[in-house]
């Protein structure tokens, strides 16, 4: 079918080419990052040219489809060369057509549909509507303008695997400008993913304003010096360079804005109560001891945490959430729960009182103080339910009993999801085996410094999520809700870092979300990864350049 495909494609780029001698036709390639579910090449008829006087049609009123039209006209200039024009008149010759009125039982589901005429792009949804706007703008060679390109009748059908397709981005450790964190989110978009995890608060640095609580930034927000060697040496080495800074609740709206006309939902993340330093600076009287605390400067893992067992606590958490749900208007707000040791409330008073004015004990192998976590837990979780929201957690939370109705994040391996949807919770894949991509790209003595080990492209792409009892178990299949990949930061401070960390894995990750099983091949991946490279470049992303051709190496065991 390929090489037949091909020579059709040659002998309509001829027949253009007769008729068209003072421009160049490059063709259309429909093998795309994620793979599509059906591609149904026509073996007949002549293709669509998309040329510099085609026009995008979305309905007069629609402001979701005039948006998806708006950006679609912007990919193509950057991409191709020339702009399209935006009409209300579904007339018009030479058209690409937006619609949402699919009848499918996926939201996200699409059709795209090009004959000689136009091309039609049918959502069941406006999302579903921008997942199709995103397949015609990768199967788009990368040119300059002086072109017209043959796009072949093709019929696409097309829905995404899992509805939680996400990237993680901690900006705890480091910070980047709003600039960046649009870009980032347009790195998300353009891999349909939907779900931006953003990490905002550590024990390094809290990086979100507060306005009942201005010391979260004036004094959370710093921290007097950064580790520049790693930590785990005994040798480390820190820069003594004072490092901070916090998005305004301003510019957080604007980000909130740009990632929803993109269709990226934000899950933004408040860790409690472990990874809480950086609060404890700016309110000692939260902490078990009263302080004095500063913000953390080593990376790892901190005994100084929220106090569970005094009523201020709880005051101050959801004193920080109100505000948190007024930015955010997303379904989901992360509530962390991950490595929060006991150390201090075994041997606090106010805890120890807490534990038994409120009847907590331990049950089985659950201690008093694990039980305590969940209960602090499921406060918030109770908190932010009148609020409309659901909460996310480390897998961590399910240690005390879980949270009732929480996802859970299964990140220390899959036993996590495994565990919470053997009990009829959602859960979220990111092992870190597999999806964490702050670890080496490669084994070159070029490579930046990381937390170490080595995790290549081919391990990312051979993760299933659907294995073993969640495979043998449909009903448990169904509570695995999505797949995420996590960038935490301490050893990157630039944004250049993060997109050579990210690209080429997040298209690996992409696939896993996305597309069957069935469909999944990674040669042909290689290949269409390979395509990329030339609209990266167009579109200013920064990548390991190794890791386009890391799949010769087929060594994969080393995480």
């Amino acid at each position: 079918m390929k090489n037949r495909f091909s020579l059709l494609s040659l002998l309509w780029t001829l027949l253009i080419f007769s008729g068209c001698s003072s421009r160049q036709v490059l063709s259309s390639d429909y093998n795309v990052i994620p793979l599509p579910v059906s591609i149904s090449l026509q073996e007949e008829g002549t293709p669509f040219v998309l040329k510099p006087s085609t026009v995008v049609y979305c309905p007069e009123g629609d402001s979701l489809l005039l948006k998806n039209a708006e950006l679609l006209t912007g990919y193509v200039a950057r991409q191709v060369g020339f702009e399209l024009r935006i009409t209300h008149d579904d007339q018009a010759r030479n058209i690409i057509r937006l619609g949402s009125g699919l009848q499918a039982e996926n939201a996200e589901a699409y059709t795209l549909v090009v004959t000689p005429q136009a091309v039609e792009i049918e959502g069941a949804s406006a999302a579903g509507t921008f997942y199709g706007v995103q397949t015609l703008r990768k199967s788009l060679p990368v040119t300059d303008g002086k072109v017209r390109i043959a796009l072949a009748p093709v019929r696409i059908e097309d829905a995404p695997r899992f509805s939680y397709r996400g990237l993680h981005l901690d900006v705890a450790r480091h910070m980047f400008p709003v600039e960046f964190i649009k870009k980032y989110i347009d790195l998300l978009a353009l891999h349909n993913m939907n779900m931006f995890h953003w990490h905002l608060t550590d024990d390094q640095g809290w990086r979100i304003e507060i306005k009942r609580y201005p010391r979260l930034t004036e004094v959370g927000g710093w921290r007097k010096a950064t580790l520049v060697s790693h930590w785990e040496k005994p040798d480390h080495k820190y820069d003594e360079t004072p490092y901070g800074g916090y998005y305004t609740q301003d510019e957080i709206r604007d980000i909130v804005r740009y990632a929803a006309d993109r269709h990226v939902e934000i899950v933004p993340e408040i860790d409690l109560p472990g990874h809480m330093l950086a609060a404890l600076a700016a309110y000692p009287e939260l902490g078990c001891t009263g302080g004095p605390y500063e913000t953390g400067t080593r990376w790892g893992v901190y005994d100084d945490v929220l106090c569970a067992g005094k009523e201020e606590v709880y005051e101050f958490l959801e004193g920080v959430f109100s505000e948190i749900v007024a930015l955010f208007p997303g379904r989901y707000i992360h509530i962390g729960g991950d490595e929060c040791p006991k150390t201090r409330w075994k041997s606090c008073p106010d805890c120890q009182a807490f534990i038994r004015s409120h009847g907590i004990v331990s049950q089985g192998k659950r201690t008093r103080e694990e039980q305590l976590q969940s209960y602090m837990m499921s406060q918030i979780s109770d908190f932010l339910g009148k609020h409309g929201r659901k909460v996310i957690g480390w897998d961590e939370i399910l240690e005390g009993g879980g949270v009732k109705s929480a996802t859970i994040m299964s990140w220390r391996g899959t036993q996590g999801g495994v565990d919470a949807a053997r009990n009829g919770w959602d859960a979220i894949m990111v092992p870190y085996q597999y999806l964490y991509l702050d670890y080496a790209q490669s084994r070159d003595e070029g490579e930046p410094l990381s937390i170490g080990g080595y995790l290549p492209l081919s391990k990312v792409y051979s993760y299933e999520p659907l294995s073993g009892e969640l495979a043998s178990n449909p009903e448990m299949g169904a509570h695995v809700i999505g797949v995420q990949g996590n960038l935490w930061t301490e050893y990157f401070r630039t944004a250049e870092l993060v997109e050579y960390m990210a690209i080429p894995r997040v298209d690996a990750v992409s696939e896993i979300q996305w597309t069957r099983p069935e469909r999944k091949n990674y040669e042909k991946f290689l290949g269409r990864l390979n395509r990329m490279r030339a609209l990266y470049d167009r579109l200013g992303y920064g990548y390991a350049s190794h890791g386009f051709d890391e799949g010769q190496s087929g060594d994969n065991q080393d995480m």
